[in-house]
């Protein structure tokens, strides 16, 4: 039970649920709760949350030019393994041209006069036509910078979440990387569907920043989304027999980048057993031209037959906000191990022009990214373990560990152990107030 809300989770039913047991035991709970909280007790927790509460905000105060300055970050409160979610949220609030977008976003109510102000149990069997995604994403994302010194409560997110997304129902441990791209998915979707009968593509569409050009469409019309980190890839396969060469060209949104096999047992940054992984190993491993192996023959139509075949890679498009997944777990006969390797990346100045099909056309500046925020996963397994997030701000580099969020520095940073790099292209900053 929700000691704040008094919501009742089932674990059985995988569900919040509203029945009660035939002796009404879950409402004696909730009115036991109740009471405590006109207790003593609860009155001497307060003080003691109240104290903390005042330590927590003398440990934000940073000294910026001599004077003393709040730290105007805020952080997420943990509902139950929901750190992927939060340290995906935390990043993305740190786009600043995509977050610009959605806090912008008019607002929309979802509450008719009847329930408004009235206290709800959530139960995933409501039904779906009274949510919206991207309404309790843009609420989220405006929490965020308010200056507010107590964590935000995602609840609402995490509702909708659960109702559109069933991957994600239960209080179990999730991968982020998945996470942000069924958010991704499902926020491109709804924004393209509109909401209430107003298309948000169209306020999109009337924003002179993101022209036509810069527009990367997926599964349908364009959006905030494939404006921001579409991108486009052309795959190229070459048969070996006769010589055929195929091509096609896939949009994307982030590219998953394998750690090269001589760099896995490479743990740390320190370690002097070789060289050390860098990023550019990652991009090079991915770009690198591949011959393909028998499960993966390509079918020739020259040959009429699957015929063996190199493949590669190169971009054809370059996204505004560059997101780069690290391929840290991997399947063996029976589990998900992670591969612990780090790697190093640049926080300024990533070129990503040796990997356009065609750079010439590209302008000397139009290729460099400078990292925005790391997704780092702590702890052994894809189930298990920790997410938190590295992301600058205003010049500053803060570290989202769930509610607690404190100052850090570039060294810090640079020593992660990536698992999600958003990077972020240098003349997209100049352009992000006007989006």
């Amino acid at each position: 039970m929700d000691c704040s809300s008094y919501s009742t989770y089932c674990y059985r039913c995988d569900d919040f649920v509203v029945n009660d047991t035939k002796l009404g035991l879950v409402q004696k709970v909730r009115e036991h709760l109740q009471n405590l909280e006109n207790s003593a007790f609860t009155a001497d927790r307060h003080r003691k949350r109240k104290l903390l509460e005042n330590s927590s905000l003398n440990s934000k105060l940073l000294k910026v030019n001599g004077s003393t300055t709040a730290i105007c970050a805020t952080g997420l409160r943990n509902l139950g393994n929901t750190c992927f979610m939060n340290a995906i949220l935390q990043s993305l609030s740190n786009i600043e041209q995509f977050c610009c977008y959605f806090k912008e976003l008019p607002a929309v109510e979802l509450r008719n006069g009847k329930t408004a102000g009235r206290r709800t149990y959530h139960t995933r069997s409501q039904g779906d036509s009274n949510v919206s995604l991207v309404e309790e994403f843009r609420k989220t994302l405006c929490a965020l910078w308010q200056g507010s010194q107590t964590a935000f409560s995602p609840e609402s997110l995490f509702y909708v979440v659960w109702k559109i997304m069933p991957n994600f129902r239960g209080y179990q441990q999730q991968d982020a990387h998945e996470f942000m791209r069924y958010l991704l998915d499902h926020l491109h979707l709804e924004l393209q569907g509109g909401f209430n009968g107003v298309s948000r593509s169209a306020i999109l569409q009337e924003n002179s920043t993101l022209s036509a050009s810069n527009k990367c469409c997926i599964n349908g019309a364009s959006t905030v989304v494939t404006a921001i980190f579409g991108g486009i890839l052309q795959n190229e396969v070459n048969c070996l027999i006769c010589g055929t060469e195929s091509r096609k060209f896939d949009p994307f949104l982030d590219l998953s980048l394998d750690i090269p096999s001589q760099f896995r047992s490479k743990r740390s940054k320190n370690q002097e057993n070789g060289p050390v992984c860098s990023l550019r190993d990652c991009l090079r491993s991915f770009t690198d031209l591949e011959e393909l192996d028998e499960t993966e023959l390509y079918m020739c139509h020259k040959c009429k037959k699957k015929q063996k075949s190199t493949k590669k890679f190169w971009i054809q498009k370059l996204p505004k906000a560059l997101c780069l997944h690290l391929k840290r777990f991997h399947w063996t006969a029976y589990l998900r191990n992670k591969v612990d390797t780090y790697v190093q990346f640049p926080l300024r100045g990533l070129d990503m022009k040796c990997y356009l099909l065609e750079p010439e056309n590209s302008g000397p500046d139009s290729c460099l990214y400078d990292l925005a925020a790391v997704v780092v996963h702590h702890g052994s397994g894809v189930g298990s373990g920790h997410y938190t997030a590295y992301a600058v701000h205003e010049g500053r580099w803060f570290h989202f560990n769930d509610s607690t969020v404190t100052v850090t520095d570039e060294e810090t940073v640079g020593k992660a152990k990536a698992y999600i790099l958003f990077y972020v292209e240098r003349q997209a900053r100049a352009g992000a107030e006007k989006l």
